[in-house]
């Protein structure tokens, strides 16, 4: 079983790998999480263990697995149009009729939709019709970072894969295999901004992001300075935010707040920016803003809306 190449989500992958085994897949499953979670590295193996024609599923050496995993399966269908911001209903409605002829090569023949939020009501019951009583051949896989955004009658058509996010014991080993010549502290960094994100934590990488948020630089100021206005200048536009824009965000807020409460204590701070910081406000301060933060990044983890969250912090960051 080569879902092992997946990082972590164990209860997950156990569970998948009984379904297979035992013959009872489902037509349709909605992987939820982040971005960077590992949605679409999960669904293509999904796919290919769905067409995969070894014993162990899937083998990623078969001719169906070389085929899903380097995209050119012909029973493995995207359905999305990157220029439109919502799905067209007409979309759908072409993937139902699409639905009913056989596959060309495989066992089954999927359809991946890896924005399944951005269908419109109009769009999700014309999905609702196919995912009803599709051909024994068919299946749905629906990739989302918003669940609550589908209708609960789609949701209750799928069996629900939520992807949960790493642990250090695991992600950090996979960074420095990925980033070799990069520095320990970096990599850290890049695992807690993240979030446990594996895919998050690439990016900031890649992008040498571990330099300070736009954000962040104008929150020190006014924490600093205890400007409640200051704050709320900053925070209003982060409700605009998505989720997964406004975690690595707050993330590195409450990583450089941590560090300033470890310099009242005689630390070196994370970095310069942290001793200031510790000048400026009191443990006791600091204390209760890393707690208003954690609170802040689990209640996003739920799917509280930024604008609360942001609203929230105005009041409890002063």
């Amino acid at each position: 079983m080569e879902f092992g190449t997946f990082l972590g989500n164990e209860p997950l992958k156990q569970r998948l790998a009984s379904v297979l085994a035992n013959g009872k897949l489902h037509h349709s499953y909605l992987l939820c999480g982040p971005a960077g979670s590992g949605k679409h590295t999960l669904a293509r193996l999904l796919c290919a263990a769905m067409e995969c024609t070894a014993a162990g599923k899937p083998c990623l050496r078969c001719p169906q697995c070389h085929k899903v995993l380097h995209g050119t399966h012909l029973d493995i269908i995207t359905v999305d149009d990157p220029d439109r911001k919502t799905l067209p209903v007409k979309l759908i409605r072409d993937t139902c009729a699409d639905l009913y002829v056989r596959p060309n090569e495989g066992a089954k023949k999927i359809y991946l939709i890896p924005r399944a939020q951005d269908l419109n009501p109009q769009g999700q019951n014309a999905l609702l019709k196919c995912m009803e009583e599709p051909p024994a051949y068919g299946v749905f896989l629906l990739l989302t970072d918003n669940a609550e955004r589908l209708l609960p009658t789609v949701r209750s058509r799928c069996v629900e894969l939520r992807l949960q996010p790493l642990a250090d014991a695991v992600l950090l080993p996979a960074l420095r295999e990925r980033f070799p010549q990069a520095e320990e502290s970096a990599l850290r960094s890049a695992a807690a901004r993240s979030g446990g994100y594996l895919g998050q934590a690439e990016t900031l990488l890649r992008e040498n992001s571990t330099d300070l948020f736009p954000q962040t630089k104008s929150f020190l100021a006014a924490y600093c300075a205890k400007d409640p206005v200051a704050l709320l200048r900053v925070l209003v536009p982060m409700e605009k935010l998505k989720r997964e824009a406004l975690r690595p965000i707050l993330t590195q807020w409450y990583e450089l707040l941590a560090s300033a409460l470890t310099a009242h204590a005689g630390q070196t701070a994370l970095r310069p920016e942290c001793a200031q910081v510790a000048s400026a406000r009191s443990a006791a301060a600091l204390l209760s803003s890393i707690d208003a933060l954690k609170a802040a990044l689990v209640r996003l983890d739920a799917n509280v809306g930024p604008g609360h969250i942001c609203g929230a912090l105005s009041i409890l960051l002063r």
